[in-house]
């Protein structure tokens, strides 16, 4: 069994420290406190994660140039 800190932010658990897990686990998670009223959150104390920061995927991630031109095989039901 482990125990990892973490901060929920609406869509996503963010750890407040790395993970070092090699297998997939069953998880159970307890809500405990708002951030907001946290203050080893609030008083800078803790940082969240470098991976958190806007731009991480920047050059990371591509779209094709032809991304919203109709799909062929959906041509007869867009006439």
């Amino acid at each position: 069994m482990h125990a990892i800190e973490a901060i929920y932010d609406g869509f996503n658990f963010i750890p407040t420290q790395p993970v070092q897990v090699n297998e997939n686990y069953k998880v159970i998670i307890t809500f405990v406190e708002p951030v907001k009223n946290n203050k080893a959150y609030t008083g800078g104390e803790k940082k969240l994660p470098r991976s958190t920061a806007f731009g991480i995927w920047k050059d990371k991630v591509w779209m094709s140039d032809d991304f919203n031109e109709p799909l062929e095989e959906m041509k007869e039901y867009m006439e």
